[in-house]
């Protein structure tokens, strides 16, 4: 089966500065008065931006957000100045988290999923490049958060977090940082994409591509993306290489895991050694898989205990490069279950790029 034509989605504009406040004015908490007040105080209070995708989970993110933050401002009233910023369409959350940074935010907080989340880590840069403050001097710099709700939650898995909003205010509140590692992503235009969890190659990351269609389903929506999926699938013979090496080629591959962390596709445990913090990437491949091998296997995928499974192999890197041995320019790409692109794309890793609260 031909791939549909899907577009590599467009790098996100930057909203002037005047305008992005402005704009979001409403939403945040005492921003300008606290901020004024800070210049004129031995004492500087912290400033945390909470970037919140309101329709994520089918609107149920905003709705559990709206009761989540009068407890917000009460655990943070004496530690730091807190601004809200609502998402309210694609892209916003990297517009937003490029303005907080440069503005001086000491953090930036994704609310939601994976989704949200992906959008926020890719804020942290912008042209190749991380986003600076533009008045704080080059020591300073911005922290990343997360508070998980939404459809998934597959980044949270890899440290055992649940969807509870109060356990990762406790997280932040403790103010406990950890170098996080940052995947990075090249397409054939040059342009840099970043992940943070797990970007995919060929049958999974088409299936992610169709699940976005079915997110008013939940979870189902995985089970929906990887039927279509199926639906006239070959598995490809791919070359690739790594650490910049020499090139080989990888016969019959079904799909290409690149992880970060550990599970994606709503809890399937697919790079099981995985570490966020290790400072290089885990590549699962899965080779001449056929639908019902996923069928008797599948509870080896979820559980982690596939590496022994025949047709599966595990590799670690720094970068790794993937293209085509027979150019159709078919073969779906995603990051962090977000469409990217097709091959040829390459992977490397960014060790201890973010400070992150864990």
């Amino acid at each position: 089966m031909v791939a549909p034509a899907t577009p590599r989605p467009t790098p996100s504009r930057i909203l002037p500065r005047a305008s992005h406040y402005s704009h979001f004015q409403p939403a945040a908490v005492g921003l300008a008065s606290d901020r004024a007040a800070a210049t004129v105080s031995s004492r500087r209070r912290r400033n945390f931006v909470f970037v919140v995708n309101p329709s994520g989970a089918n609107g149920r993110t905003g709705k559990q957000w709206k009761q989540l933050l009068p407890h917000l401002r009460t655990r943070f009233a004496d530690q730091c100045d807190i601004c809200e910023c609502l998402t309210s369409a694609p892209f916003d959350a990297i517009d937003i988290t490029r303005e907080a940074i440069k503005d001086g935010a000491d953090a930036v907080i994704a609310v939601g999923g994976d989704g949200t989340l992906h959008e926020v880590v890719n804020g942290l840069f912008c042209k190749g490049s991380p986003v600076h403050a533009l008045d704080r001097g080059p020591d300073h710099s911005t922290a990343l958060g997360l508070i998980p709700l939404g459809t998934g939650s597959d980044f949270a898995r890899t440290f055992g977090w649940t969807n509870d909003p109060h356990e990762a205010m406790d997280r932040i509140v403790r103010g406990v940082k950890s170098k996080l590692d940052i995947g990075m992503m090249e397409g054939p235009d040059g342009n840099r994409h970043y992940f943070v969890n797990v970007a995919d190659i060929h049958l999974s990351a088409k299936a992610g591509y169709f699940s976005s269609m079915y997110k008013r389903f939940g979870n189902l929506c995985y089970v929906f993306g990887a039927l279509r999926a199926f639906w006239g699938h070959s598995n490809q013979d791919l070359r690739i290489k790594v650490n910049g090496g020499e090139w080989r080629t990888i016969p019959k591959v079904t799909a290409l895991c690149i992880g970060n962390a550990k599970y994606f596709g709503g809890g399937m445990k697919i790079t099981p050694t995985a570490d966020p913090f290790g400072g290089d990437l885990e590549v699962v491949i899965l080779q001449d898989f056929k639908w019902y091998d996923f069928l008797l296997k599948l509870h080896r995928l979820y559980g982690g205990t596939h590496l022994s499974v025949t047709g599966v192999s595990s590799i670690r890197v720094q970068s790794i490069e993937v293209a085509e041995k027979e150019v159709r320019a078919d073969i779906f790409v995603q990051s962090d279950g977000e469409h990217f692109g097709f091959l040829p794309t390459k992977f490397s890793v960014l060790p201890g790029a973010v400070d992150f609260f864990c």
